[in-house]
């Protein structure tokens, strides 16, 4: 009985003194402890760049040493360049630095590296690239640039590796009167009616600003 009614004043006591502290007044400069103050849900923001795709389809895949129809097969076989779109923005971007600086490689687009699938075997220029798929660079200089065919896939755009080029391609220039604002590829198929016998061809371009670049594309070598 001793024993319970000690444990009974002990816990009279520790009631007691938490009772006493929490009445006591705060001293001046603090405050109460409170809960932190939640922080406002974040505004959605657009990337600065976008996403784009360019692609020639053509109606025939190459199986076996021969040309198949696309119904006895998975479809139109594809010509296709994927790229990062970046914008003009007010700027003068040909030769800015860090945005597409003279004699260094550019990834030719924004963010990835720029895809070029190919499921026909092509002719860049007068370099035959097998079908498969490659990174596309270029290299700016004061006087002229170079389409870089790289071996190298699926890297952020500036990740470029020499060692990996398949092929460096001259490009013609020309300037646009009017600026364009987003970078923009084109993969242009020239008409071809029957009885022409030509493999499907065009025209690869891209632009950006007030500058054009060209070279001519063709299905085989």
């Amino acid at each position: 009985m001793v024993i319970a009614r000690s444990a009974f004043a002990a816990a009279l006591v520790f009631v007691g003194a938490d009772l006493a502290a929490q009445s006591q007044p705060v001293p001046a400069g603090q405050s109460p402890a409170t809960q932190p103050a939640q922080r406002p849900a974040p505004i959605p923001r657009a990337a600065p760049s976008t996403r784009a795709t360019v692609e020639v389809q053509v109606d025939r895949r190459w199986s076996e040493c021969a040309w198949n129809n696309e119904l006895s097969t998975s479809g139109p076989a594809r010509i296709a360049i994927d790229y990062g779109q970046p914008h003009l923005r007010g700027r003068n971007v040909i030769g800015m630095p860090g945005v597409v600086p003279w004699d260094s490689v550019w990834r030719t687009g924004a963010n990835m590296s720029t895809q070029l699938t190919a499921e026909v075997d092509l002719t860049i220029g007068n370099t035959f690239i097998p079908r498969g798929i490659y990174t596309l660079f270029s290299l700016p200089t004061r006087t002229g640039w170079k389409l870089i065919v790289s071996k190298q896939v699926l890297q952020w755009g500036t990740d470029y590796d020499p060692a990996q080029d398949f092929a460096r391609i001259d490009l013609r220039a020309r300037t646009l009167a009017e600026p364009l604002e987003s970078l923009t590829f084109w993969l242009v198929p020239a008409r071809e009616n029957p009885p022409s016998t030509a493999f499907p061809h065009g025209l690869l371009k891209l632009a950006w600003g007030n500058l054009e670049l060209s070279t001519d594309w063709r299905v085989g070598h």
